[in-house]
């Protein structure tokens, strides 16, 4: 006979969702989709805005906005001023914000 587990565990985001980017002038979007449906709940509990504004901090200049799209178990982050000003104005290497879906991918959560 098992013991309940009462401890509980950190995961990266990468071990329970893919992401996807896009990018409209300085502002970029990040989509984080679960590999598994049933983990949507736990996702949309667990990563908060306020939680992906300190892990991108560095990144992330002005404001983000998650939007819960249920229908795809998915979520979806629009990040402003993300891009040093956008792919026609940046000096940045990765002027899409393209590798920016893996930085959010290496958040940690208690799961």
């Amino acid at each position: 006979m098992g013991y309940p587990c009462r401890f509980k565990m950190k995961k990266k985001l990468y071990e329970l969702a893919h992401s996807r980017a896009g990018d409209k002038g300085n502002t970029l979007m990040l989509s984080l989709i679960p590999y598994n449906e049933k983990d949507y709940p736990m996702i949309c509990e667990k990563v908060t805005v306020e939680k992906v504004k300190k892990h991108l901090k560095d990144i992330v200049e002005g404001d983000i906005v998650r939007y819960e799209v249920p229908n795809i178990s998915a979520l979806q982050f629009v990040c402003h001023q993300a891009l040093l000003g956008g792919v026609t104005t940046s000096l940045g290497m990765d002027t899409h914000g393209k590798s920016l879906s893996y930085a959010l991918l290496e958040m940690e959560i208690e799961v």
